[in-house]
């Protein structure tokens, strides 16, 4: 079975029409019989909507849909330091503004609750 006839049959299931079902959701009418006639594959979002609304595992909706996961494997062989330290120095020489961005973005993220109370302190200090 594939995923609109899923989707169809877990939405009649509940007994709603394909209105109530986009109204629920929050996507459009159009949006729902497409989805249903396998006319357009929905995105993660809509699938996630979906299946709160019909109470279904997101899991179960995702594996009908036969949406392959995306996997990034990182491999790191180093069989010559002196090339390894060379090619990380150039690539901390050219992507300096880069690196510094996501240090300081991830500094942020970890002092997020240290900044909020020193400004509410100095705030509340008036």
């Amino acid at each position: 079975m594939n995923l609109g006839e899923q989707i169809k049959d877990r939405r009649i299931q509940r007994g709603l029409t394909q209105a109530e079902l986009s109204e629920k959701c929050g996507l459009t009418l159009r949006t729902v019989q497409r989805i249903e006639n396998n006319k357009v594959k929905p995105s993660i979002y809509s699938l996630k909507l979906i299946s709160e609304v019909l109470q279904v595992p997101y899991a179960a909706l995702q594996k009908a849909s036969d949406e392959k996961p995306y996997y990034v494997e990182f491999k790191l062989s180093i069989t010559d330091m002196n090339q390894f330290i060379t090619d990380l120095k150039t690539f901390v020489k050219t992507h300096w503004k880069t690196l510094g961005l996501i240090i300081l973005i991830i500094w942020l993220v970890t002092s997020y609750t240290d900044i909020k109370s020193g400004i509410m302190d100095g705030w509340n200090n008036r």
